[in-house]
């Protein structure tokens, strides 16, 4: 089991330090444990810093004193030995309520996940108040056993800095380590603030760790009370050396924990870009970046939620109606146009409904109304409106055809021969030609695009007429002539009939075989 949780707090420590290693999310269970095995790595590291920092110090001076070090050093690891447990009990009390959330794997509350997100601001402080009491104890040890009492303050000075090292490095590593535990805390409770260090604060910090803290520690040793003067080689050498091995983990920290989420978003936001609305990344970071990730995650459910309006808006009025009116905007009124009207009725529908039922009737009108939508889509025509059992389809408003009338005449020949071939009912279809006004209809909070004119009413009229005749199809003189001469040949010149509502004749055409 030891060896176990071993390799888990390896493969922790490698994922948040080394770009690229393979992605290892902790369970629920080994998250406290594994953040308190960092915790009490990185004390014993900034303990041995600092005792390496004091032994590297030139000991020829009358300050040195190998009584005074051997105090002092026994004073320091008794208290490392007594502070790391406490320090762990307070810890773990600290979050307590996350612990307990955790282990019994369900979401937090508002108030749990308020304490999570402060996890690592508070070891960052846990950490400071335990390297401040050793600061002063052991400064005030140093004082008390060396021949030289100024050398407990460079002493206290020396763990002072190593406390600053330490409770940084602990922070960050504690806060790449507890992303699993943050993402969740989001995950239940959105970020609606900052609860974390900002990015110019954590840049101040890698700045202080990598170059604050070292050269002040350079220019105490070169000021040193005690009159050691100068320090010697090993010092020279030493502090620079840590100092750029604390960089380099500080600043792989930083880079980790504001580069990753940036390459993500800018991912989620290229394919947001390319069209995809079911885009949602993880908001891990309780600062500035998480509501950076949050606000993406809302900008593509809100994005989802516009495209399935304006689908649904296309469903009901058409796609060339939706994408007209997106981009213009919906005004009342109209322009006259010439277009080609197709009127389809079902024939004997009232017998069917009642032989059928309401249900059965339905799903035979949907399967009808397929066959006409994608007839008259096919041909760049708009299903203007479904009436009952009935359906008008306009071809040259508000899209203008090259050949309006011609578009009309086919569609009109491929929903005959559709219906008849699936053999469920029968229908008439007219189609006419001339000008109407097509446009917004209606009132300010409701309106509806919609074409009026004779051409409509005359195709209205040609519908019954086709009811009765063998091909079901029946254009007037107007929309033949007006078509493509390709599309006369499939059309047969039949009876001028007085259509109902007019006093003169209107010659007709009716569909050949």
């Amino acid at each position: 089991m030891i060896t176990r949780a071993v390799r888990r707090l390896l493969a922790v420590l490698l994922r948040v330090v080394v770009p690229g290693i393979r992605r290892v999310v902790p369970a629920d269970r080994v998250v406290a444990p594994g953040i308190v095995l960092l915790v009490v790595a990185a004390n014993v590291v900034g303990a041995g810093v600092v005792t390496l920092l004091l032994l590297g110090v030139n000991g020829g001076s009358d300050a040195d004193s190998p009584t005074g070090r051997l105090v002092t050093a026994v004073a320091g690891a008794g208290y490392l030995v007594l502070a790391i447990p406490v320090g762990v009990l307070w810890g773990l009390r600290q979050q307590r309520q996350t612990n307990r959330w955790l282990w019994a794997g369900r979401a937090p509350t508002a108030e749990e996940a308020l304490v999570a997100l402060r996890l690592p601001a508070d070891i960052g402080r846990l950490v400071a108040v335990i390297w401040a009491v050793a600061a002063v104890g052991l400064g005030v040890v140093a004082a008390v056993v060396y021949p030289e009492p100024l050398v407990g303050l460079r002493i206290g000075l020396s763990v002072v800095l190593g406390g600053v090292v330490t409770a940084g490095v602990g922070y960050l590593l504690v806060a790449r380590a507890a992303r699993h535990v943050t993402a969740r805390a989001l995950a239940a409770h959105p970020p609606d603030e900052p609860r974390t260090l900002s990015v110019r604060r954590r840049l101040l910090l890698a700045w202080g760790l990598t170059s604050a803290v070292p050269m002040v520690g350079l220019i105490l040793l070169v000021l040193d009370p005690t009159g050691q003067g100068t320090p010697g080689r090993f010092t020279a050498l030493f502090l620079p050396g840590v100092s750029l091995v604390i960089g380099l983990l500080a600043t792989l920290l930083i880079a980790r924990a504001v580069g990753s989420p940036l390459r993500e978003l800018r991912r989620a936001v290229q394919r947001i870009g390319d069209g995809a609305t079911d885009v949602r990344v993880v908001v891990d970071d309780a600062g500035e970046i998480g509501l950076l990730q949050a606000g993406v995650n809302s900008m593509a459910a809100g994005l989802a939620e516009r495209e399935r309006l304006r689908d649904l808006f296309g469903r009901h009025v058409g796609d060339t109606v939706a994408a007209q009116a997106m981009e213009q905007g919906v005004e009342l009124g109209g322009e006259t146009r010439t277009v080609a009207a197709l009127f389809v009725d079902v024939a004997g529908s009232t017998g069917l409904a009642q032989q059928l039922g309401p249900q059965e009737m339905v799903g035979l009108l949907n399967r009808f109304f397929a066959v006409v939508v994608d007839a008259t889509s096919a041909e760049g025509g708009l299903v203007n409106k479904f009436e009952g059992d009935a359906a008008l389809c306009v071809f040259g408003a508000p899209r203008t055809l090259d050949d309006a009338a011609g578009a009309a005449l086919r569609a009109a020949r491929a929903i005959c021969t559709a219906v008849g071939e699936a053999g469920e009912v029968e229908v008439g279809v007219g189609v006419a030609w001339g000008d109407v006004v097509a446009g917004q209809i209606g009132a300010d909070s409701r309106s509806e695009y919609t074409v009026i004119g004779d051409a409509v009413n005359s195709a209205a009229r040609l519908t019954e007429l086709a009811k009765d005749h063998t091909g079901r199809a029946v254009a007037s003189d107007a929309a033949v002539q007006a078509a493509d001469p390709a599309e006369r040949e499939h059309w047969v010149c039949a009876d001028e009939v007085v259509l109902r509502g007019r006093s003169e004749p209107t010659r007709t055409w009716v569909r050949r075989g």
